[in-house]
């Protein structure tokens, strides 16, 4: 049952342990195997991809059954209701349209004396997307990771996803790639994906930037090969924390809390609110729609360790909480939704009103599902486009701007003990305006 806190420093503490719920004892043994299996990988390449699918998927595969067939892309849309197809073309066109409105844009500025600056952002050569599977589909993934890249330009993508039951990948997850433009598709998945994504095998190229979620094992994985590719971020358990006065319907907000807590028996779902008897209704409400519900153990697993609600004196003193925790999704069921937002500084996605449950983010408003977990939204945000792009500093001076900034270079390497610095500017300074010396034939 959900546990309702009044006292604000019992409900800091319990916001703190909520946050470090992945900071277990199992953390260093599982790493330990991640590490093996990288290392593997590293060294062998197909064939370790090939028994690690065998060992943990159960699945007996042949070299040449890593790549998804052309013919089982053409099938899956023969597997797939109209309805859902429909879904996710409207899907891709929202999430396309939000991430096309703030592609950066390279820049040059010509400046005094002729020095030009600027910035030229360009695509990164090949993406890799995990997209989670085994028994579990998730097209909106493979859409919220596909789009950015193909948005930023990006000339290959290639995506993994475990094998299910008969090697078979979800027939909504392989349509939904290829309405995003991706056919390149390999059904490997857990930690050994992530390895030949980041190493590269016979079989899977290595690729430059690495996202989508996934287990332990994955993020563990991706934290342990950043530095060799660029990764988006290191994913938890997925979370929610509500902010509502009175003017929410207690009915709603459980099921947005149970919407975030069927996801995985880690998930959070926290409520914070200033009317005790919308608190009260809610957890009652909690535990009504419970008893039907078709992941109840799990669900309700998740709200006993990880589901809190927390009454406050204020909406001001809710937003001061929620900013220490850092939500990944922060609902603001309020009568004022965007007064109460100025004093909101940290959430990965942030759903204004009552209208809005974080599921029309998770699917189709366009904003990017994958986000900050973990506290991290402090300094973190969410995926878009400019994880698949970088940038090149652009810098031209002319003699001119160099004799006139020359002495100050000059005083800064020469501070720094690096002679060869200030003497490749005095060089030049010394030859501007002199003809060059005639040389001998």
């Amino acid at each position: 049952m959900l546990r309702i806190i009044t006292q604000r420093s019992e409900a800091r503490a319990e916001l703190r342990r909520i946050c470090d719920r992945t900071h277990d004892d199992q953390v260093v043994h599982k790493e330990a195997t991640v590490r093996e299996v990288l290392q593997a990988v590293k060294r062998q390449g197909d064939r370790a991809l090939l028994d690690y699918t065998l060992e943990f998927d159960r699945q007996t595969l042949k070299p040449d059954e890593l790549r998804v067939s052309g013919s089982e892309l053409d099938a899956a849309y023969q597997q797939v209701s109209n309805d859902l197809l429909s879904a996710i073309q409207l899907a891709r066109k929202q999430i396309e349209a939000f991430h096309r409105q703030r592609v950066p844009k390279s820049w040059v500025n010509f400046g005094e004396d002729e020095v030009v600056l600027g910035k030229r952002y360009t695509p990164i050569d090949r993406a890799g997307l995990y997209v989670p599977g085994g028994q579990a589909a998730y097209p909106s993934t493979v859409l919220m990771n596909a789009i950015p890249a193909k948005v930023a330009g990006v000339p290959r993508i290639v995506m993994v996803t475990p094998p299910g039951a008969e090697k078979a990948i979800n027939p909504a997850v392989l349509v939904a790639a290829q309405e995003a433009g991706i056919s390149e598709i390999y059904r490997i998945g857990g930690a050994q994906a992530i390895a030949a994504l980041a190493y590269g095998t016979e079989t899977i190229p290595k690729v430059d930037v690495i996202t989508g979620p996934g287990n332990i094992y994955v993020t563990l994985a991706k934290k342990l090969v950043y530095g060799t590719v660029g990764i988006d971020s290191l994913a938890g358990p997925s979370e929610v924390l509500v902010i509502a006065d009175k003017t929410a319907n207690p009915s709603h907000v459980a099921a947005d809390l149970l919407a975030q807590a069927e996801h995985d028996s880690l998930a959070a779902a926290i409520l914070l609110t200033p009317d005790t008897v919308l608190a009260r209704k809610v957890v009652d409400e909690v535990q009504r729609q419970l008893v039907d519900h078709p992941r109840r153990l799990l669900t309700e697993k998740a709200i006993a360790h990880y589901g809190l609600v927390v009454v406050v004196d204020s909406l001001e003193v809710a937003a001061e909480l929620s900013n220490e925790f850092a939500p990944e999704h922060l609902e603001l069921e309020v009568d004022d939704p965007w007064a109460l937002l100025e004093h909101i500084r940290h959430a990965g996605a942030i759903f204004l009103g009552c209208s809005t449950p974080e599921a029309v983010g998770d699917y189709l408003a366009g904003p990017n599902h994958t986000l900050p977990t973990s506290g991290s939204a402090r300094y973190a945000s969410a995926l878009g486009v400019e994880t698949f792009l970088k940038y090149s500093s652009l810098i031209q001076y002319s003699p001119a701007a160099l004799q006139k900034m020359g002495n100050a270079i000059d005083t800064l390497a020469t501070a720094e003990g690096l002679p060869s610095h200030a003497d490749s500017v005095r060089q030049r300074i010394r030859g501007i305006g002199l003809n060059p010396e005639p040389q001998d034939l």
